[in-house]
C-alpha cells in the first residue's frame, strides 16, 4: 500500500471506533459536535455541568440510534472533579482517543464589576480544565500513537469579544496552549487545534438580542451549531493539521 493511499484510508477511517469526552456536550456547539462524532463511528463521553435532562436525553437518543454515548457531570471549576470527570470516561469505554474541551462560562460585565472571583471562575472553567484534562489524557493517547484534541475558543481571544476580559483572556490562553501542545505531542500521532466560533445560535452565551448581533455579521445572519460541529469533525479527522486556530464567525474577524 502507498503512503497516499494509507493516509486517504486514515483521514476517512481514523475516528470510526474510536473514544471521545466532549465537555459542555449537553446544549449547543458541544450537543452538535457529539452528534456529529456519533455519526462518525465514535463513542461519546458526554460531559455536562448542571443541565442533566438534556444531557441523559442526548445520551439516550445516541444510543437508540445504534450509537455509545454516556453522561457525565462534573464541575470543572474544580481540579478534583476535572480529574473525575477523565477517569469515569475512561471507565466507561476503556481509553479516550479525541477531547473535544468545549465548555465554558463568563458574564457580561462592564471592567470595574468583574470581581476576582468572577475572573479566576471564568479561567478555571475556560483554561485550568482544559490544560488539567490534556495533561491527564495526553500521556495514554502518546502511548497509543494517536490522539486528537480541539479547544473550542472564542472570536473574542482576537477581538476582545462582547462578554467580557475575563472572558477574552481565557480563551486567547486556549490559543497558546493549542501552539504549546501541538508542538510536544506532533510526532506522536496526536493533533491538537482549536476553532473560535462567534455569534452561534442556541449557545446561551450570545451577548446581546439575536436581531442587533445580525448585524455585526457579514454574512448576515448568526450561525449554527452544526455549522460548527462540521468544522470541528472535518478538523479532527485530518491527521496533517495540527497548532492551528481556525474562525468560523461569519466573517467577523477575516484574518
Amino acid at each position: 500500500m502507498t503512503d497516499e493511499v494509507r493516509t486517504s484510508e486514515d483521514m476517512a477511517t481514523g475516528l470510526a471506533g474510536r473514544v471521545a469526552l466532549v465537555t459542555g456536550a449537553s446544549g449547543g456547539i458541544g450537543r452538535a459536535i457529539a452528534l456529529a462524532l456519533s455519526s462518525a463511528g465514535v463513542s461519546v463521553a458526554i460531559g455536562y455541568g448542571a443541565n442533566d435532562a438534556a444531557a441523559h436525553h442526548l445520551a439516550g437518543h445516541i444510543t437508540a440510534a445504534g450509537g455509545r454515548a454516556a453522561a457525565l457531570t462534573a464541575d470543572l471549576a474544580y481540579p478534583a472533579e476535572v480529574a473525575r470527570l477523565a477517569e469515569e470516561a475512561e471507565e466507561a469505554f476503556g481509553q479516550v482517543d479525541v477531547l473535544v474541551s468545549n465548555a465554558g462560562a463568563g458574564t457580561r460585565e462592564p471592567l470595574e464589576a468583574i470581581s476576582v472571583n468572577d475572573f479566576d471562575d471564568t479561567i478555571a472553567v475556560n483554561l485550568r480544565a482544559p490544560f488539567l484534562l490534556a495533561q491527564r489524557l495526553l500521556p495514554e493517547m502518546a502511548r497509543r500513537a494517536f490522539g486528537r484534541i480541539l479547544f473550542v475558543s472564542s472570536v473574542a481571544a482576537f477581538t476582545g469579544g462582547l462578554v467580557g476580559p475575563h472572558y477574552a483572556a481565557s480563551k486567547a490562553g486556549l490559543h497558546g496552549l493549542t501552539h504549546s501542545l501541538a508542538a510536544r505531542f506532533a510526532d506522536d500521532g496526536i493533533t491538537v487545534n482549536a476553532i473560535a466560533p462567534a455569534l452561534i445560535t442556541d449557545t446561551g452565551m450570545l451577548p446581546g438580542e439575536p436581531d442587533e448581533l445580525r448585524q455585526r455579521v457579514p454574512v448576515g445572519r448568526l450561525g449554527r451549531p452544526a455549522e460548527v460541529a462540521d468544522l470541528a469533525l472535518a478538523v479532527l479527522r485530518n491527521p496533517y493539521l495540527t497548532s492551528q486556530v481556525i474562525s468560523i464567525d461569519g466573517g467577523i474577524y477575516p484574518h
